[in-house]
């Protein structure tokens, strides 16, 4: 019988387990952890429902617009990348910036279906404590459209006791529109925008300027030509075209969800409800990349 110390039996792993690795960091006394990094003890403390007793729904209300208020801040964040990057001649830039607002814009549209698992009867109960506050008051969705063109002075109003987002809206309403850069690019490229186009209040909202029509026949029907400039100019129309597609499917997404929810009834904001976010679906962003369809291949 031998007198040596046995070996020690190495730690076994419950089944269904992994093994934590020895150099995973346990002690965060001194170091920066996750929860730190994003400050989830405040974010994950900001959701409040006010509802009396406190309905187990209004949760998913609240997360679900909160969520889309952090999306719709990366949006921003983004599209005024996309739009420094025209002023830039950078065009490979915008066209990044947009394929990443086109994903963004995916999960946006996606939330919708988590919200409309509210039923009419569970948002009843507790909508009237929202009182008089509404989507409609949201300053970075109003601020998404300015920036991509749909201008409205008279939204301002809305937002005259938050100064911050008066602020903000109002410097948007008075600079050019991603658009609006885009059409100065190809102005710069040698491409021939009318100088109407180019010295256009861009207080005001893009109409549709048949002059246009004709300068995108000749960028979609050269795209395939030897010049790889005009495939990248051709691509970043429709990256734009996406984008608005994007936008108008969420925007429908919208309705749909709202009409399945309260039917007709006004929004608690005072708006029309169902009927006004219908009318939302004839506003345009870049209207001449759709009437370009029109013209290709007309004889």
């Amino acid at each position: 019988m031998s007198d040596a110390t046995p070996e020690k039996s190495p730690e076994t792993t419950p089944e269904n387990t992994r093994a934590i690795e020895d150099t995973i960091v346990t002690d965060f006394s001194t170091r920066m952890s996750y929860g730190s990094y994003l400050a989830l003890d405040e974010l994950l403390q900001l959701q409040r429902p006010i509802s009396e007793p406190e309905h187990h729904d209004e949760l998913l209300f609240i997360i679900q617009h909160q969520t889309s208020e952090l999306w719709m801040k990366l949006l921003l964040h983004e599209a005024r990348s996309a739009r420094q990057c025209l002023i830039d001649d950078d065009l490979g830039g915008t066209l990044k910036r947009i394929a990443r607002i086109k994903h963004i814009q995916e999960a946006l549209i996606q939330q919708w279906s988590v919200l409309a698992t509210l039923t009419p009867t569970e948002y009843a109960e507790f909508r009237g404590f929202l009182a008089n506050s509404s989507g409609f008051q949201s300053h970075q969705y109003r601020a998404i459209e300015f920036i991509l063109g749909n201008k409205h002075a008279g939204m301002l109003s809305v937002f005259e006791s938050d100064p911050e987002a008066h602020a903000v809206l109002t410097g948007l309403l008075h600079e050019p529109s991603l658009y609006d850069e885009f059409l100065r690019f190809l102005a710069r490229q040698g491409v021939a925008i009318p100088a109407s186009v180019l010295e256009r209040d861009v207080t005001k909202a893009h109409v549709f300027t048949p002059e246009l029509v004709p300068v995108f026949v000749e960028i979609y029907e050269g795209a395939h030509g030897p010049d790889e400039s005009n495939w990248r100019v051709y691509e970043a129309c429709e990256e734009l075209v996406d984008l608005e597609d994007n936008f108008q499917l969420w925007r429908f997404r919208h309705l749909r969800t709202v009409r399945r929810t309260i039917g007709f009834k006004r929004g608690t904001g005072g708006s029309a409800g169902v009927d006004f976010l219908q009318r939302a679906l004839d506003l345009t962003f870049f209207p001449e990349l759709y009437a370009v369809r029109t013209e290709i291949g007309q004889a």
